[in-house]
């Protein structure tokens, strides 16, 4: 199938982006990767008036470490984010969940603001933002606003980023003391996963002093695990692991489908706390 017809833009700022979001609003479709847009467009499912291109927009694919924050500009491509050393040795769970993104070819037209504002509820980047506690960054011809990643994944493909906002970059903290990491279940390496979860644990004198916890595919959207959480703190990881593990399983609803039943997510969300929880406690020795 060829898209509908729409006009078509190749903005070179950021301010000119916004000038064409706040005219035309709801008719506009940014074009980032196109991995998602593009088979929309041909099925027809999406039919904006406008497409707005954004590889050319300056300022977008900056790539910023301190020693608080890796900020990532939202025309950051996956595969670019894959093999930076900096972020690598800043926040490697961002590298190690990126390689499961389907496949490199995907992976080096995809955007990190794509795959955020697409807001697929199995997809590994946004599952990471949520649990490591990002802030994405929107902007509009009325201002800039802040929002947790938390707030900003609303359900199934659908955000909190207003039809006039553009999300102008994400910034992952670096919270000092506490290793993270991502892994999941899928049928293939690149297919959607059936669960995915993202883990940092933080250690003092043998113990599980921090935690955060987001998981992938069993909700409208990713979320985060406060009582998988709770269960670790306070005691050392592996007397603490399979109350965490029944804690995450006794916290989820996830969707029942062609692909597998409730206990099957569940199940398979209890392996990822046990096999990532023995993973992070590798890396604290």
């Amino acid at each position: 199938m060829k898209p509908p017809p729409f006009d078509y833009h190749d903005p070179r700022t950021v301010d000119d982006v916004l000038a064409l979001l706040a005219a035309h609003a709801d008719g506009v479709s940014l074009l980032a990767g196109g991995q998602s847009l593009v088979p929309l467009l041909n099925m027809r499912l999406a039919r904006p008036e406008i497409v707005v291109d954004l590889n050319r927009v300056e300022g977008l694919d900056t790539v910023a470490v301190t020693d608080d924050t890796v900020s990532l500009g939202a025309m950051v491509r996956l595969g670019a984010l894959e093999h930076d050393a900096r972020v690598a040795a800043a926040l490697p769970v961002l590298a190690e969940a990126v390689s499961w993104v389907a496949h490199p070819q995907i992976r080096v037209r995809s955007t990190i603001g794509g795959t955020c504002c697409h807001a697929d509820p199995a997809a590994e980047v946004p599952t990471v933002a949520v649990g490591t506690g990002a802030t994405m960054h929107l902007r509009s011809a009325r201002g800039e606003r802040a929002v947790p990643a938390e707030e900003f994944f609303e359900t199934i493909f659908t955000t909190v980023k207003e039809p006039d906002e553009l999300l102008v970059r994400v910034g992952f903290p670096r919270r000092r003391g506490m290793r993270f990491g991502y892994d999941e279940i899928s049928r293939r390496h690149g297919d959607f996963p059936f669960v995915g979860l993202c883990l940092g644990l933080g250690f003092v004198d043998g113990g599980v002093a921090e935690a955060r916890a987001a998981a992938a595919g069993v909700a409208g959207r990713p979320v985060r695990l406060p009582g998988l959480e709770s269960a670790l703190l306070g005691r050392p990881l592996a007397d603490a692991v399979e109350d965490a593990a029944d804690a995450a399983s006794a916290e989820i609803t996830p969707p029942a489908d062609h692909h597998g039943t409730v206990a099957f997510r569940r199940g398979l969300l209890r392996t990822l706390v046990r096999r990532l929880s023995a993973r992070l406690e590798e890396h604290a020795r």
